[in-house]
């Protein structure tokens, strides 16, 4: 089990250190998405800056990482709690931290969706729901990001009651969703975050 456990590790922070973003950006336009708005690799960032679809294929791209890294998990440990939240901590540092791109990947918040939509739908389709009311009022991605992730793992407890290893890595979610938002939280102080456009634009 010892060894699944650290195979699970690998595999996911794999997994999750593939830069869809980067990549997809770099083949269709030829640029790099990392000097395209604000300089992050995830889906938003390619959204406002290379337009809708292309935001949306990186979108359900660093989604399905997320699932994939858990759904391997759920195999290779027979479904074990621990491989599974291992597995979901393991894919969201490996996007947020990816060795290909000299540890500067994007917030995690994709993969966090794609990993628990594994592990746990129900809570995650509650958190999405308050996600789509804060955006929709606030135009703030980020702030919807931040508040869904910090009430997930109170989701979570409160529908499934789960194993601790399960909900040890909702907690780790949202912290790291939170700290990897850290200059959006200044931003949205300052009163200057970028407002959210279903539209998206082309730089």
């Amino acid at each position: 089990m010892t060894l699944n456990l650290v195979l699970v590790a690998l595999i996911a922070y794999t997994l999750g250190g593939i830069p869809f973003g980067y990549l997809f950006v770099r083949f269709v336009m030829g640029k790099d998405i990392r000097t395209m708005g604000s300089g992050n690799i995830g889906a938003t960032n390619v959204h406002r800056s290379a337009g809708r679809g292309a935001g949306v294929i990186v979108l359900l791209l660093d989604i399905l990482k997320g699932f994939l890294a858990v759904w391997i998990a759920s195999i290779l440990t027979r479904n074990s709690s621990l491989g599974l939240a291992l597995a979901a901590v393991a894919v969201m540092i490996g996007h947020s931290f990816p060795v290909f791109l000299r540890f500067k990947g994007g917030k995690a918040v994709a993969c966090f969706i794609g990993a628990f939509l594994y592990i746990a739908p129900v809570p995650l389709l509650a958190v999405l729901v308050i996600f789509v009311l804060i955006v929709t009022l606030s135009k703030y991605i980020s702030l919807g990001s931040i508040l869904s992730a910090l009430l997930f793992p109170v989701a979570i407890w409160l529908i499934m009651h789960p194993p601790t290893p399960i909900l040890l890595s909702a907690i780790f979610a949202a912290l790291l969703i939170t700290y990897r938002h850290k200059a959006n939280i200044q931003r949205i102080i300052a009163g200057n975050e970028n407002v959210f456009s279903f539209k998206g634009r082309r730089s």
